[in-house]
């Protein structure tokens, strides 16, 4: 999971090396998808205290606080005490991957290309409607390819949205929007706290 790979990897940025567990849900009877039953879930199949819990929601059009107060009742409800990282892009994930013109290039296969991508700059990315969309079509005009080609870019959307996260830049553009700052701001205080 790239995201849990970012969050330790800005632990470690803080001298704070952890290895997040990701629960597999598929051992366990069909898991809903909301907050509290996936932390409740995750804590059974742990078997052992847990230090951190790391949400991910997507703002949507809920607003920053709303969702994090969402994550930090679900988390409590579920009786795990622990410190809680809550990530939370404004709207979607992808809004952060459109800042990376140079990685959307190598990913779709396609680094010298010169097609504009029409990326939204770093005071507008948040308030892209549809950042998901907006980064599949961008993909789609970085590899600049037509018939078989096209259609295979377009069916390996998730796995260039993951090669994307992987190569995120913690100190390029995406440092300077809100939400990542707020995602770095509440590290920083566990990790205050932990010391």
């Amino acid at each position: 999971m790239p995201l849990a790979d970012l969050v330790e990897s800005l632990f470690a940025d803080r001298g704070i090396r952890l290895r997040l567990s990701k629960p597999d849900f598929s051992l366990l009877d069909k898991v809903p998808k909301d907050v509290r039953s996936r932390v409740t879930a995750g804590a059974k199949l742990m078997r052992e205290p847990i230090d951190l819990v790391v949400v991910h929601r997507d703002s949507d059009n809920v607003g920053h606080e709303i969702r994090r107060s969402e994550i930090e009742k679900a988390v409590l409800a579920a009786g795990v005490m622990s410190s809680v990282v809550s990530v939370i892009p404004v709207r979607m994930t992808e809004a952060w991957l459109l800042l990376d013109e140079d990685g959307i290039r190598q990913v779709a296969g396609n680094p010298r290309g010169r097609h504009d991508l029409k990326l939204p700059k770093v005071h507008q990315v948040e308030g892209v409607a549809d950042p998901k969309q907006l980064l599949k079509e961008c993909l789609v005009k970085a590899a600049d390819v037509t018939g078989r080609r096209h259609d295979r870019i377009t069916k390996r959307f998730f796995q260039h949205r993951r090669q994307l996260l992987e190569r995120l830049d913690c100190t390029g553009p995406v440092s300077e929007l809100p939400s990542w700052k707020r995602l770095v701001t509440d590290i920083d205080t566990i990790t205050e706290q932990w010391a």
